[in-house]
């Protein structure tokens, strides 16, 4: 049976530089691709196993986050982590401003939300269970 190994969702985004920074900086993604070199339009920012496009397509074309169209949706994307609290130090130590509240969650996951700054969504966690 064959097997598939990754998802990689694309964001659009309003500043790829600043989203960019955002996933490497505060997430620490690194950064694998950005095209073109000058003046660059998408980007691919990874860790481990996880992948995220990032592109700019204009002024007129705005992110949407699920949030935007629907309030009761939570996440754009749910990260899997088996140590959401190690990470959520992590993250912390590389920006201290930001408040990362771990928690257990009423649907049995415990993680940490982190919004981008064109208010996409990712939570990291792992079910309770596990």
């Amino acid at each position: 049976m064959s097997r598939i190994d990754a998802i990689m969702p694309l964001f659009i985004v309003s500043n790829l530089r600043k989203s960019v920074d955002f996933y490497c900086g505060f997430l620490g993604f690194e950064l694998r691709t950005s095209l073109p070199e000058t003046e660059p339009f998408f980007a691919i920012v990874a860790c481990d196993g996880v992948g995220i496009m990032l592109k700019h397509v204009s002024a007129e074309i705005l992110p949407q986050p699920n949030r935007k169209q629907h309030e009761w949706v939570q996440w754009d994307a749910f990260v899997s982590t088996a140590a959401p609290d190690s990470l959520a130090a992590e993250c912390q130590r590389r920006d201290n401003n930001v408040v990362v509240d771990v928690r257990d969650t009423d649907d049995g996951l415990r993680g940490f939300e982190v919004a981008d700054p064109d208010g996409y969504v990712l939570f990291f966690g792992r079910p309770l269970n596990d």
